[in-house]
């Protein structure tokens, strides 16, 4: 018996059918989806709300008729009909820090690239905080070089709040988790910081204290100046 002669196949007939592209595509994603999981937790996304709100989120999850936004410092449920879109967060190389002529520069330098916070920002609140006195302690017994106060200190594992390299080290973290809170608004991330988040909270913004006003206006203006740049308007606006 002679073999059969191969059939040819043309162009046409190698198409997948519509099951084949939906496995195909099913494949696709879930090796986007291992990329992910495996790939550092380095990105972000911005939730855009119908007001125009932008929300820095880590992840989200929808859930009949509200989705649930992940956050730095927890989540929020919002309507599905008030999310507008999920967009990537850009990425910009920071530039290389500038070198510090200040005191205790190298532990300021050290916590900031742990941390993820500016070191002149780190620096700035110290000024005001402390005038880099690292045996400061205020009225309200806060202490150290960022005066963290004793409940602040213990959250964060801080055995002597004036040993300058646990200080900055719990102070740098405590401005980081504001950060986050406030989706890096430097005037309530400040604010927070001198009065509290409860006090923000209450206020739904700068707290109408002339010490927490005189305060942000202080570590925004050291900022400020130490990077050579005219003050934000969104911080004027704290005055």
């Amino acid at each position: 018996m002679m073999p059969s002669q191969p059939t040819a196949v043309t162009p046409r007939d190698r198409q997948p059918s519509p099951a084949g592209w939906r496995a195909a595509a099913r494949r696709s994603i879930f090796m986007l989806l291992v990329h992910f999981a495996l790939a550092p937790a380095a990105w972000a996304e911005y939730a855009v709300l119908r007001s125009g709100q932008r929300l820095h989120i880590t992840g989200y999850e929808r859930a009949g008729t509200t989705v649930r936004l992940q956050m730095a410092g927890g989540s929020v449920a919002v309507p599905a009909e008030e999310l507008v879109a999920i967009e990537p967060e850009e990425f910009f190389p920071a530039p290389p820090a500038a070198k510090l002529d200040l005191p205790y520069a190298e532990l300021i330098r050290a916590a900031a690239q742990k941390h993820g916070v500016d070191q002149e920002l780190i620096a700035s609140v110290i000024a005001v905080e402390s005038n880099f006195n690292p045996r400061a302690v205020s009225p309200k017994l806060a202490r150290g070089l960022m005066q963290l106060l004793p409940e602040t200190a213990a959250r964060f594992g801080v055995a002597d709040a004036f040993d300058p390299r646990q200080n900055i080290d719990a102070g740098t973290r405590y401005l980081k988790e504001l950060l986050a809170r406030y989706n890096r608004d430097l005037a309530l991330t400040l604010a927070a910081y001198n009065a509290g988040p409860d006090r923000v909270e209450q206020y739904r913004g700068v707290p109408p204290f002339a010490e927490t006003r005189r305060y942000v206006r202080r570590v925004t203006q050291k900022l400020h100046h130490g990077k050579k740049i005219p003050p934000k308007t969104k911080i004027a606006a704290a005055r």
